[in-house]
């Protein structure tokens, strides 16, 4: 990824990958899936946790090279925890999060409901977001469940790290807008189900998930860390382009970065199934994951698919496949 010529980052330090699933209309009577259009990607990188400066602590450290982790189960199909009760686990779970954008909004996201998708049309959009981990065991770039060198903070937003986990990162929380009021006059959601379904065959929304592949410049994420959180100057309310440190290009210039797809498979328009292997799998038990190669079930938990994209501020579909795209990465 460092040697990478050119990236959709509008931080063009930032060399790294993240990656997220599709979202699919799923017409019942036709029996054919049709991608769903979406605003881009969101990458916000926060400030929080009591190892934070700002917050009277040692300091948050930058990404070491090659790290990796994944939030969330592409898996799951139901919810397994008591909400709150505060298990790394449980704040796992917790921290696929969604917003029905109709307002007003009570009563549209999944801290009221506890569902993994809606049951209505959202008129200015379906918001998923993805919190993923802020503290990491010092050791350990990737894990074999790619889960465990990283740990939630106490509150998924804010709070402690674990003892097990003490090195302090910024948290990452990604966030994908979705054009599903776009289906609204092929459903009905006084009779119908929720016809949208994630790439990986999920029809519930538990499987929500991201991917985080480290591709920053350490010296330069760690001086905007260090000394771009200044309460006394914009950067303190996130302004990027205020970090010296940071070289912030246009959107239109990060957006000419493309590579070929890896596979010669469809992913845009209408299909008679969703891309690879991957049946509808409804639950409320976990998913078998599928091989690309002959769709017998898989032997790793590894949440990479090539059947994900985004694409920068529009509602138009990306490439088949898009390996380097942070859509907007911010520092605040």
């Amino acid at each position: 990824m460092r040697a990478s010529s050119c990236t959709n980052c509008q931080v063009s330090q930032d060399l790294s990958n993240y990656w997220f699933p599709k979202l699919y209309f799923h017409d019942q009577k036709a029996k054919r899936f049709e991608a769903v259009p979406n605003g881009g990607l969101l990458v916000y990188y926060l400030n929080r946790g009591d190892l934070d400066a700002s917050n009277k602590g040692p300091g948050l450290k930058a990404f070491p090279p090659g790290l990796k982790m994944v939030s969330g189960d592409p898996t799951s199909r139901s919810r397994k925890f008591k909400r709150g009760e505060g298990s790394q686990a449980e704040l796992a779970e917790r921290a696929a999060e969604w917003e029905c954008l109709r307002y007003p909004s009570k009563g549209y996201n999944s801290a009221d409901t506890g569902d993994g998708f809606p049951d209505t049309d959202c008129e200015s959009g379906f918001n998923s977001r993805i919190h993923m981990p802020a503290c990491w065991d010092g050791k350990n770039l990737d894990s074999a469940d790619h889960h465990s060198h990283v740990a939630y903070l106490t509150g998924l937003d804010n709070g402690s790290c674990p003892t097990s986990h003490p090195v302090g990162f910024l948290k990452l929380l990604y966030e994908v807008t979705w054009d599903v009021h776009s289906f609204a006059e092929r459903w009905d959601s006084t009779k119908d189900s929720w016809p949208f379904v994630y790439s990986n065959g999920d029809p519930t929304g538990f499987s929500w998930h991201g991917d985080f592949h480290n591709g920053w410049n350490e010296t330069v994420l760690q001086n905007a860390i260090d000394l771009c959180n200044n309460p006394n100057d914009p950067t303190g309310v996130g302004v990027t382009e205020a970090c010296p440190f940071l070289t912030v290009i246009p959107a239109s210039k990060a957006d000419e970065c493309e590579i070929p797809p890896a596979l010669d498979e469809a992913v845009e328009g209408v299909l008679a199934k969703l891309p690879g292997c991957n049946p509808l799998q409804t639950g409320p038990e976990s998913a078998v994951l599928r091989s690309d190669s002959n769709c017998s079930v898989s032997d790793t938990t590894s949440a990479g698919s090539p059947r994900w994209s985004a694409r920068f501020w529009t509602w138009e579909s990306y490439l088949a496949l898009q390996i380097l795209f942070c859509m907007l990465c911010q520092l605040w």
